[in-house]
């Protein structure tokens, strides 16, 4: 498997989009949506203070008949937010994914962000992979029995 590094390297958009805390939900879901994303860190200066995602959304506004116009962004974040390292392994990464059931990591290096990977670079990553083990495979096969 490959590194975090080498996943967030083969990103074809590595900007870390960022909204504050004060900023209005409505805001957010809008950035969002024009950045084709799921998750915004919330930033306050050069401290992340947590994320906020379309599943907080869905759940902390449209469930509970919330105005997103009206509700800051710091009331609905997710503030316990996990990270990992660039060294770390793409299989390290979903295990603590499917097991926290995540699906954005933070990247951080040396105590500054320099990344965000979410659930489906990972699934792109492991696919990428297989399909390089088929191809090693039927090329064996292919020589062995050719």
């Amino acid at each position: 498997m490959k590194s975090v590094a080498y996943i967030l390297k083969s990103k074809p958009d590595q900007t870390i989009y960022t909204i504050a805390p004060t900023a209005s939900v409505f805001d957010a879901v809008k950035l969002m949506a024009e950045k084709n994303i799921g998750a915004l860190v919330v930033t306050e200066g050069d401290a992340i203070l947590g994320i906020i995602t379309e599943r907080d959304y869905a759940r902390k506004i449209v469930l509970m008949a919330r105005m997103s116009r009206e509700t800051p962004v710091r009331e609905i974040m997710t503030a316990s937010v996990l990270y990992v390292r660039p060294d770390q392994r793409s299989e390290e990464c979903m295990s603590l994914m499917t097991e926290k059931r995540l699906r954005h990591l933070l990247v951080m290096d040396g105590g500054e962000l320099i990344g965000l990977i979410s659930i489906g670079d990972l699934v792109k990553d492991i696919i990428s992979q297989q399909k390089f083990i088929i191809r090693q495979l039927e090329q064996y096969i292919t020589g062995e029995l050719g």
